[in-house]
């Protein structure tokens, strides 16, 4: 028996919208305003994950001055965090916050597929 393929585009599907895979508080979409305003080149920021930390993994957080293939883009407001195509599963479910105490002032990441983090904050180590 023999398939046929057809276009998405020529299906008339009624298709949800998914979620984002992070979300952005208010805090920390000002704080990034503040900073992209410093950076006329800078179309957003880019949130990836490396190895490293005594848990495993932490969260960079560069300048995105470029697109790249594969980024998944989140519009939070009008600030576009680029999210690397290696990072996305780890993050995607995460609230990225901005937190400023008497003693410092930082991203804080609420991720639910963190099973713990090391004591100062730095890196997390992954549901297994």
């Amino acid at each position: 028996m023999a398939g046929r393929v057809i276009a998405a585009s020529k299906l008339n599907l009624n298709r949800r919208r998914l979620p984002d895979a992070i979300e952005v508080t208010p805090s920390a979409r000002g704080r990034l305003n503040e900073l992209l305003g410093k950076r006329s080149d800078a179309l957003g920021i880019r949130l990836g994950v490396k190895k490293r930390g005594c848990s495993g993994l932490s969260y960079t957080l560069d300048y995105a001055t470029e697109a790249k293939k594969n980024d998944n883009i989140v519009d939070a407001s009008g600030v576009k965090v680029y999210i690397e195509p290696q990072a996305l599963m780890t993050v995607t479910g995460t609230k990225m916050d901005w937190v400023e105490d008497d003693l410092k002032a930082e991203f804080v990441f609420v991720n639910p597929n963190a099973s713990s983090a090391c004591g100062c904050g730095e890196s997390f180590q992954l549901n297994t």
